[in-house]
């Protein structure tokens, strides 16, 4: 039985000698092994002992492939597995007096191996899961590759998974039509690279790879980018988005809690508008949406604050002098009811009022004054200069401009007087 991981073998007496490790573990195979009367390999660390070693751990690095050998029956002061299914664990052993800190282990494998040590260090019999022993092989190490480029079929993996501990994946010109859920069980991914395939849907459970910084889909055949992968472990983890030349013509308004986001690609597709809430992504710095068919920008957009921004060959409209007026009075019990939760912050979801009205909540306009509405409001249109908004601009058109029209939403009709010489 071997194990791939990161390991630091710490000496509890070097605090005594006031000495310190150096606190970085490496990598390492970890193997439970039958020891045979001709397979000896050097002595157990802390010395040799008499009596019969039925089994041991052996530690091997790609400096030390022979390995240093720990016995194991009845030398395990103590287990550490309290974050085991983050892949780590601490083995205390008893001679030499040793923490062996185990880190970067698929959770599963780790699980494993760990009962198989437990019953080894009870004297159980555990032949099945024990092997002669044999010296590491280089190729053992290369399951620890981090970076993997491929930019061709032919250099595809069709045989074989990805190497376990990748950090980076680059899969661009494979001609893909789908992600490959081998790419998902990447756990320790934190740049991913599908640029340049055919691939039309994401999955929702990319939303699982829970330390992904970096995600480039450019050059794909994505129609959406789903609420899913908006509400999943993404919102904390992803910092880059590269989502240019695709055929997405509108993001949900849930994108918006993607809020870790700093650098944003949107180039060459079809949008139409950006979400209402566009001003809550509060890290972006990078925003590019050239070639697309905006009309307009949202009233939140003059809330980013950002150090690029290409806008350029977008369907932007001349801004209308006349306000759309969808004032109801008195307001409708939804209207009201809506705006009561909203302003709140009352909680809501699908187990407590129907999917629909989530939907509606979700996608509420905010007035100029802070307060929302639902489907009462009016609406005002008027330019602004891109450079209240961002340090460096692209200019919209070619003729040199840098203005944009801004859609804005009034709750009331005193909100609407109150803000007229905005909109002249």
């Amino acid at each position: 039985m071997k194990l791939h991981c990161e390991v630091e073998v710490v000496s509890r007496h070097l605090p005594a000698l006031g000495l310190r490790n150096r606190g970085k573990g490496v990598r390492a195979v970890l193997s439970l092994y039958q020891q045979t009367s001709r397979s000896q390999p050097r002595p157990p660390a802390g010395g040799e002992r008499d009596g019969p070693r039925p089994a041991c751990l052996l530690i091997s690095t790609l400096k030390d492939k022979r390995g240093t050998r720990y016995e194991l029956k009845e030398n395990i002061e103590q287990f550490f597995t309290k974050f085991v299914d983050e892949g780590k664990a601490t083995v205390r052993l008893k001679m030499p007096p040793v923490d062996i800190c185990l880190s970067k282990a698929n959770s599963s494998s780790l699980k494993g191996f760990l009962s198989a040590v437990r019953l080894v260090q009870r004297g159980c019999d555990v032949e099945a899961s024990l092997s002669a022993f044999t010296p590491v092989k280089t190729s053992e190490f290369e399951k620890f590759k981090t970076k993997m480029v491929i930019t061709s079929k032919k250099d595809y993996p069709l045989s074989k998974n990805f190497p376990y501990y990748l950090e980076h994946l680059q899969t661009s010109y494979c001609g893909l039509v789908r992600v490959d859920m081998r790419m998902l069980c990447l756990k320790n991914l934190r740049k991913l690279d599908l640029s340049h395939n055919h691939i039309k849907k994401l999955p929702a459970t990319v939303g699982d790879l829970i330390h992904l910084q970096e995600l480039n889909l450019s050059d794909n055949h994505l129609e959406s980018f789903s609420v899913a992968l908006c509400q999943s472990t993404l919102q904390k983890s992803l910092r880059s988005l590269d989502l240019s030349k695709n055929k997405i013509k509108a993001l949900p308004e849930q994108f918006c809690q993607l809020r870790e986001l700093t650098d944003l690609k949107l180039d060459d597709n079809e949008l139409i508008r950006f979400p209402f809430k566009i001003g809550q992504l509060t890290n972006l710095r990078f925003l590019s949406a050239a070639q697309n068919k905006l009309p307009f920008l949202p009233s939140e957009f003059k809330n980013l604050s950002l150090e690029y921004l290409d806008l350029f060959g977008n369907t932007f409209e001349q801004p209308t002098v006349l306000p759309v007026i969808m004032l109801q009075m008195p307001l409708t019990l939804l209207e009201s009811c809506a705006r009561t939760v909203l302003h709140n912050r009352i909680p809501y979801g699908s187990h407590i009022i129907p999917f629909h009205l989530c939907q509606d909540l979700d996608t509420a306009k905010i007035c100029v004054c802070g307060r929302f509405c639902l489907s009462c409001f009016i609406q005002g249109m008027t330019t602004m200069n891109l450079h209240s908004v961002a340090h460096t601009v692209v200019l919209v058109d070619n003729m040199g401009g840098t203005e944009a029209p801004l859609i804005s939403y009034f709750c009331s009709l005193s909100c609407y007087v109150n803000s007229c010489d905005m909109l002249k």
